[in-house]
């Protein structure tokens, strides 16, 4: 509950309880029916002023003189307060969209969400799970509202237009994840991005199979369709149980701490020239090599012992996140 609910909410019981007390105020002292004991409280506190209803006693006329001090002293503290909220909730979100564009301003080598639904959502966990700086870009307000509030950088705008990219520092960006909800949509935002950064990564979310085709026409590094993956993915949970189960671990990490990560060779590393068989990655760094992708581009799954690792190329490894992270600092040359 936010300080801002917490005051109007007290603000309202007091009003409420203000009205109550004039309610039986007014019914047992003055004694008047209860209908017309909430009206002339209402009437009171709001200062309509229309006159007493009923004529009343001495002693009714002391507590309608005392009613009256609190309740016009509790309704001009009501506006006080109402009025505060609103100040405070508009100059915090002018403070917060503020602080919001300076963190934007300052991203650099980061990643670009397009769309925060199910597959931005999905996305953007994925990206905060491995620590890398990224920003969501979304047309809906309170879809922006709730990644904010979620702790992610967030921009309101439309993500196929370039003003809304360049806002996001697109020429900056390492790669961006077109998760709009049309395929017309996702194109555009590929299109865009790839004239404003023609180096920046493309990975695009494709309902149909011409959008598919379309998009990595015009650059998309990456296209998923995922109507197609999750009939895959359900076939397989049927005819191949144990190879789904497999491809779910590796991937979702469910369980274990493991993982499967790619390590780019820098040239200061001491892996370079070196054999797998010299190196002994999986006997003591316990780390298992999955393929081999050379700097040519050729990929080489399995690698048998005798293959050399060059300068530029990446290792595709399967291991505890633990001996991953030692591995990396042997292979970037940071060790």
């Amino acid at each position: 509950m936010t300080p801002q609910f917490r005051r109007i909410r007290n603000v309202g019981l007091a009003i409420a309880g203000t009205i109550t007390l004039g309610t039986f105020g007014f019914a047992l002292i003055a004694d008047f029916p209860w209908l017309d004991a909430v009206y002339m409280a209402v009437m009171t506190m709001t200062t309509v002023g229309y006159g007493e209803i009923r004529p009343m006693s001495q002693a009714a006329r002391v507590f309608n003189t005392l009613y009256m001090l609190l309740s016009v002293s509790m309704l001009l503290l009501a506006l006080g307060v109402m009025t505060q909220t609103i100040i405070e909730a508009q100059l915090g979100n002018l403070l917060g969209k503020r602080r919001m564009k300076k963190m934007i301003d300052k991203l650099d080598n980061h990643y670009i969400i397009c769309g925060f639904g199910r597959v931005g959502r999905g996305a953007a966990s994925e990206l905060r799970q491995a620590g890398v700086p990224h920003v969501i870009i979304d047309r809906r307000e309170d879809r922006v509202e709730w990644a904010m509030r979620s702790g992610y950088m967030a921009c309101l705008g439309d993500s196929t237009r370039d003003e809304t990219l360049n806002e996001v520092r697109v020429t900056r960006a390492k790669g961006l994840i077109a998760a709009l909800a049309t395929d017309a949509d996702n194109l555009f935002a590929v299109i865009s991005a790839k004239t404003l950064n023609p180096k920046i990564r493309v990975a695009a979310r494709a309902a149909e199979e011409e959008a598919e085709r379309k998009m990595r026409q015009v650059g998309a590094d990456a296209v998923f369709a995922p109507y197609v993956m999750t009939g895959t993915r359900l076939a397989q949970s049927l005819l191949k149980p144990h190879v789904r189960q497999f491809l779910d671990f590796a991937t979702t990490n469910i369980g274990l701490d493991v993982g499967i990560e790619q390590l780019e060779v820098g040239p200061a590393s001491d892996l370079v020239g070196k054999s797998l068989a010299d190196l002994r990655i999986r006997s003591e760094l316990k780390v298992i090599v999955l393929a081999i992708r050379r700097a040519d581009g050729k990929m080489v799954f399995n690698p048998p012992a005798d293959a050399v690792i060059q300068s530029q190329d990446y290792l595709i490894v399967m291991g505890e996140n633990e001996p991953l992270r030692r591995l990396e600092s042997r292979v970037t040359g940071a060790a």
